[in-house]
């Protein structure tokens, strides 16, 4: 429980996240085991896409887990007492000497985009670094071309990335970046080499080098159909009911009284709301459940409120709790918001 100096304990949020740890455990053991000859890893930057990463890290590294990859600088420093620093990689790649001086004294591994930052490692004493190519994202990463740089070349490069585009479709993009990904790999020295991300790895093989990236797919996302038997739901936002009235026939609920009573009810309201990352896009459409009972959201979405039809629960009291209907793919659909933004959305009043 959070200590506040000269304040007594705090009291239980009234909002939480239930984590399945054993489903966050067995997804990344079922994305490993598809990995084949590779192994997966495990991308935990945005707090491990909301959930937590000072929870996620130490039950990753339990299940086998070995490589971490952040974007920013402070979320690997945030994690290096959970890991070995040399485990956890920096996508964002050293900007200037402060990052190469942390790097060198933290032991966390750099992942160089540029030949500027190529350089920049280089002139600072070097040592071991991962590298990201470009082979048709255009986002980070040297080009094909640049791979031959004297630069580039002197590098003690670990890990040889690229990243795939439209992993989870059916495209030409996947095979034609592959191909450039191996000519890369046939251009510069490197240890491991690494492309396929959650979507990638069900793309086979020829995909997946030594080291696979998964993200969304650990937190129980499903990039392609055809992974969906293999993953299972982690994250359940949970709110308390803050308080529970009746509402006669014809009245309104909510900003802008898009709800109008048709008849008599009972409804709830909920400690969740934008502010959290539950978006208005669930106003008329959201669903929470308690005791397997089915309570929709009616009206408008607020900031820190939501209000929900009890009509079919009577039981339900103030203090008690109710959780959202948030299946990744399912929420996706309904919601209109992408799988990864369902989960990096979620705010930090949720406790973890």
């Amino acid at each position: 429980m959070l200590k506040v100096p000269g304040f007594p304990d705090l009291p239980t949020p009234a909002l939480r996240l239930d984590i399945d740890r054993d489903a966050l455990i067995a997804n990344w053991r079922a994305l490993n085991d598809l990995s084949g000859a590779a192994r997966a890893g495990a991308a935990v930057k945005a707090n491990a896409y909301g959930l937590g990463a000072r929870q996620v890290v130490p039950l990753l590294h339990e299940a086998g887990c070995r490589d971490f990859f952040v974007a920013h600088w402070r979320e690997a420093a945030e994690l290096a007492d959970l890991a070995d620093p040399a485990s956890i990689a920096v996508l964002h790649g050293p900007l200037n000497d402060g990052d190469v001086a942390f790097a060198h004294a933290s032991g966390v591994v750099p992942v160089l985009n540029s030949l500027a930052q190529a350089k920049r490692w280089a002139e600072a004493g070097g040592g071991r670094c991962h590298l990201m190519v470009d082979t048709g994202m255009n986002r980070l990463g040297v080009s094909l071309t640049e791979l031959g740089n004297e630069a580039v070349q002197a590098l003690d490069i670990d890990v040889l990335l690229s990243h795939l585009v439209s992993a989870e479709e059916e495209t030409d993009l996947n095979a034609r970046q592959c191909a450039r990904w191996n000519e890369a790999r046939g251009a510069v020295r490197h240890l491991r080499a690494s492309l396929a991300n959650s979507g990638g790895i069900a793309l086979g093989p020829d995909y997946h080098g030594d080291l696979t990236r998964p993200g969304i797919a650990l937190y129980g996302g499903v990039p392609r159909s055809e992974m969906a038997p293999l993953l299972r739901q982690v994250v359940r936002p949970q709110a308390a009911v803050l308080q529970v009235h009746e509402v006669p026939a014809g009245e309104t609920v909510g900003y802008n009284a898009t709800f109008v009573a048709p008849h008599a009810m009972r409804v709830g309201t909920i400690a969740i709301g934008y502010a959290d990352g539950y978006l208005r896009c669930w106003s008329g459409k959201g669903v929470f459940h308690a005791d397997g009972l089915h309570l929709p959201v009616l009206g408008r979405v607020s900031m820190d409120m939501t209000v929900i039809d009890l009509s079919a629960a009577p039981n339900i009291r103030e203090g008690d709790w109710v959780t959202a209907e948030y299946a990744l793919p399912d929420a996706a659909a309904v919601s209109g918001l992408s799988q990864y933004e369902l989960l990096t959305m979620l705010g930090r009043r949720f406790g973890r």
